[in-house]
Order: C-alpha cells, then sequence, then structure tokens
C-alpha cells in the first residue's frame, strides 16, 4: 500500500493542509494557516487526538444513558471529528453539520470521507443563521467549535446568539463550545456572563495551567436549561492524558464576577493568540 503524503488546498480560511500521521495508518491532522484545526482516524473515529475535543466528547456521552442515540447540531466542522465520534459511539444519532468553508467541506469529502449510514448531514452555510433557522426544541446537543482563523467569530458571541441556542435545546439539552483566552480571562468571563443570560446551569472545563493564568489555551463551556452532571465531567476531565478542571457554582461566579454579557451592537472575536500558541511546524 503506497504511504499516505499530505494534501494542500486553497480555502476559504486560507490554506488547508491533510497531514498523514505516521503513528496511526489512517490518522489525519488538518491544518489551516498552520493552525491545527481537526485530526481524525479513519479507522477509529472514537480516538480523539485533541484534548479539547475530549472534553467536548465528555459533555456529549453525559448527554444521555450509553450509546443512546442523540439529535446533534454542530456549529463548525473541520474534518468532522466529533460528528463520526457521536456515529461511533451512539450509531443511529440524527447529526446536522454546519460549516462556513464549502471548498473546506469539499476536501474533507473528498480525502476522509464518512460512510453515508453515519446520519450525517453536512453543508456549507453560517452557524447564526442555521442556528436562527433551526426548529424550537429540535436538538439533544449543541456543539459549537466555529474559528475564524484563530478567532471566535463575533457573531456568535453575543447573547442574541446565545438565546437562540437556548430555544433550539430541548429540555435538558446541553449547549458546549470551545473557545480560547489567557489572564485576565476577559473575553471567557464575558462569554460566561453571556450565557448566563439565556442558560440556567453553567460550567466549563480547563487545564489548571489556563484557569491560573499561566498559559493562553483552550477552554470548554458547558450550558443547559437542566441541572449539569458536573461530578461525572469531573471525573472524566480529570482522568484524561492532560487533566483538566470543572469550574462550577461559586467557583464560577468568582471568575464571572463583574464581567457583562456581550451585545450584538458590541459584540467582538475572540483575542488573537500569542505566536505560535496553536501552531505547527
Amino acid at each position: 500500500m503506497a504511504e499516505p503524503i499530505p494534501v494542500t488546498r486553497a480555502v476559504h480560511g486560507g490554506t488547508a493542509r491533510l497531514l498523514p500521521d505516521l503513528d496511526r495508518p489512517r490518522g489525519w491532522l488538518l491544518t489551516v494557516d498552520g493552525a491545527p484545526q481537526s485530526y481524525v482516524d479513519l479507522d477509529d473515529p472514537a480516538h480523539l487526538e485533541f484534548e479539547y475535543a475530549r472534553r467536548m466528547a465528555h459533555v456529549l456521552d453525559t448527554a444521555a444513558g450509553p450509546g443512546r442515540p442523540l439529535d446533534v447540531l454542530h456549529l463548525g466542522g473541520g474534518a468532522l471529528t466529533l460528528p463520526r465520534y457521536v456515529a461511533a459511539t451512539r450509531p443511529g444519532s440524527r447529526q446536522r453539520v454546519v460549516e462556513a468553508d464549502g471548498p473546506l467541506l469539499a476536501l474533507v469529502a473528498e480525502h476522509l470521507p464518512w460512510p453515508e449510514e453515519t446520519g450525517i448531514a453536512v453543508r456549507a452555510g453560517d452557524a447564526r443563521a442555521a442556528l436562527e433557522a433551526a426548529p424550537e426544541a429540535s436538538a439533544d446537543v449543541i456543539v459549537a467549535d466555529v474559528f475564524d482563523g484563530s478567532r471566535v467569530p463575533a457573531h456568535l458571541t453575543s447573547a442574541e446568539y446565545a438565546r437562540a441556542a437556548a430555544r433550539v435545546l430541548r429540555p435538558g439539552g446541553r449547549y458546549t463550545a470551545n473557545v480560547a483566552d489567557q489572564a485576565p480571562f476577559a473575553f471567557l468571563r464575558s462569554q460566561l456572563a453571556t450565557l448566563r443570560t439565556a442558560f440556567a446551569h453553567l460550567c466549563l472545563i480547563a487545564e489548571p495551567a489556563v484557569l491560573r493564568g499561566r498559559r493562553f489555551g483552550n477552554a470548554v463551556l458547558v450550558a443547559s436549561h437542566g441541572d449539569l452532571p458536573v461530578d461525572a465531567l469531573a471525573r472524566r476531565a480529570a482522568g484524561d492524558p492532560f487533566p483538566a478542571r470543572v469550574a462550577h457554582g461559586a467557583a464560577l461566579a468568582r471568575l464571572v464576577a463583574d464581567a457583562e454579557p456581550v451585545r450584538d451592537a458590541h459584540a467582538a472575536p475572540s483575542p488573537v493568540p500569542p505566536g505560535g500558541a496553536f501552531s505547527v511546524g
């Protein structure tokens, strides 16, 4: 069998590259302008290479009993890491994926195809528009992993956006989002304050080094109308190769402090990562 070779293509977000993993025969890393976007193993879709993806998977794993199908709306697709994971761990799930970068989707479909029977429906489009057009109470989980380059777009950071997500979730459903920030956490704190305008229960999952302000990094936000399984999430996050903490309740309130919710009129994208924070080679 021929050795897999890298693939490079111009997409809306810049230059996308698919890089084969030398340690996993059908593992692939997707980067855009050098920043890692997704990792998938076509032979083992339950394998999650990125820590933030593991943490979002914990939210999915605890959203219902083991193996029970879910209706999931994915805002942002990349190489479809988490849709493939849900299809493998919860067969029969119905999943909708909205990805703004059409040429990127075409690249992934050509080189990293997913089986038709997985129940994954993919389309190119704007995440906010798709959310606002989605039927009320139509999703068990909303997974938001949307980056324009290395920044979350401004129109996905507002209270109006949060209310749209809350409308689409079923009672007890979960919203989870991947964001990135560093101390003093102006963006992260504002996002928690914003989600608090639409959801009764919040928590976040992040590495201790990030929460202590030692470095720029990812934080996974989780929100729901109903109680969150914070103990189960904490156990799973603590058992990861790079253990993370779950902040909730009083600890989360101290982090949010006097941060104000963001409105559409004043929304801004997430901060620019420091040089080299997420780059590859």
